[in-house]
């Protein structure tokens, strides 16, 4: 349900009761700026997630990737780098 800053602000209540049965969008200049929530709605997103470090998602990454990656790989061992070829192009002048 999208309401704008305004009717947000004049009618906080209505607008928290309405996000108990769906997120409700705030608008401001026509554009989507924010998203009020069930407060027991957001604990299950945010507990549902959890955070994982930088390092487990590299490796989940990997995993998930290994194929592409090698194949990669296997192209610069091959070939170096796709613009280690290139010229500068120089005009007849």
């Amino acid at each position: 349900m999208p309401v704008t800053t305004t009717e947000a602000k004049n009618r906080f209540g209505h607008v928290c009761a309405q996000a108990k049965t769906a997120p409700v969008i705030v608008e401001k200049d026509g554009r989507p700026d924010s998203v009020i929530v069930f407060y027991a709605d957001d604990l299950a997103l945010t507990t549902a997630a959890p955070t994982r470090t930088l390092a487990q998602r590299r490796k989940a990454f990997n995993e998930a990737h290994q194929e592409w990656l090698a194949e990669q790989n296997r192209d610069f061992e091959q070939n170096s780098l796709w613009c280690d070829r290139l010229v500068v192009w120089q005009g007849q002048g």
